[in-house]
């Protein structure tokens, strides 16, 4: 019996996915947070912001009552249109209003100097 695993959401600044960003591949799991700043009920596509960055969220799979201008964490894999625009296709959704944003990604920031020297202490 085959078993297919779901991926953990990489942690990842909006204003990082670019095209140029590691993550910024077809079907990579990612876990972004920002702003809700529009939402379509017909199709289901909403657009969250973080500073200079923003991204598309495909929400039809999810059981989430969005409003305008909360906080949100979305984790799913990120499709790329032809076009090079991302959108991600979300498993999971959660509001997040209250979080400290700078906190949080003060947090990522360590989170990933210390993940980085326990790689580099392996290899020496």
């Amino acid at each position: 019996m085959a078993s297919s695993a779901i991926n953990s959401g990489a942690l990842v600044a909006l204003q990082e996915l670019n095209s140029a960003s590691p993550h910024f591949k077809q079907g990579a799991s990612l876990r972004v947070t920002g702003r809700l700043q529009e939402y379509s009920v017909e199709n289901a596509a909403a657009l969250i912001i973080d500073g200079s960055g923003t991204l598309k969220i495909d929400t039809q799979h999810l059981n989430l009552n969005l409003r305008l201008g909360s906080i949100y964490q979305f984790i799913g894999e990120l499709l790329i249109q032809p076009n090079n625009e991302a959108i991600l296709k979300a498993r999971v959704g959660r509001n997040v209003d209250g979080i400290d944003l700078n906190l949080y990604y003060q947090s990522l920031k360590l989170l990933r100097e210390f993940m980085s020297e326990q790689m580099s202490s392996r290899t020496s």
